[in-house]
């Protein structure tokens, strides 16, 4: 019965992210036009859009740390030691989404004038933001194994694994694909 409450929470969650924020890249691509076409606006809506995003992803960092908890089911002991590597885990993902966050941004100022070179660049950035991210977590996997054992570690990966697949999802989903409509 445990089992099913922790499902039918991390099912409410992932339904919420997926309806909550659509509208995330159309507010950055109508702040990028709107930019173009008046300075003052733009920074007060630049500055609107950076907040929105620092709300969104505090309340995703919440909601992924209160999933977690509910679903990893540790003991004291285990919790003892799997808070602490999953707060460093948590902090250094923070930093690459910080440039995750800057290279959509960059997406959205350059949608309506996108260059062969510009299309690669973001690309390749967000190739290696995939790689140190997907190396990040195999460290921590690692480290959770050592600190807690092999199936809380599976535990763990499971989830985090499944996060990170809703919010790119929902990331994805909302950004215009290149070259459509402009």
């Amino acid at each position: 019965m445990k089992f099913l409450n922790h499902i039918v929470f991390l099912e409410t969650f992932l339904l919420l992210m997926l309806v909550a924020t659509p509208g995330l890249a159309q507010t950055q691509t109508q702040t990028t036009e709107k930019k173009a076409a008046a300075s003052p606006e733009a920074d007060a809506q630049e500055k609107n859009l950076q907040a929105y995003i620092d709300l969104l992803r505090t309340n995703v960092r919440q909601q992924k740390a209160e999933i977690m908890g509910a679903v990893m089911l540790l003991s004291a002991d285990d919790a003892a030691k799997f808070w602490p590597i999953y707060t460093e885990y948590d902090a250094e993902l923070t930093k690459l989404n910080n440039q995750r966050v800057e290279n959509i941004k960059e997406y959205a100022r350059n949608y309506t004038q996108m260059t062969d070179e510009k299309a690669n660049e973001l690309i390749q950035k967000s190739l290696a933001y995939q790689k140190q991210r997907s190396e990040l977590f195999a460290r921590t996997y690692d480290r959770v194994k050592q600190a807690v054992g092999g199936v809380t570690a599976a535990r763990f990966a499971q989830v985090e694994n499944q996060l990170l697949l809703i919010i790119d999802l929902q990331i994805a989903s909302s950004l215009p694909i290149v070259g459509q409509g402009s």
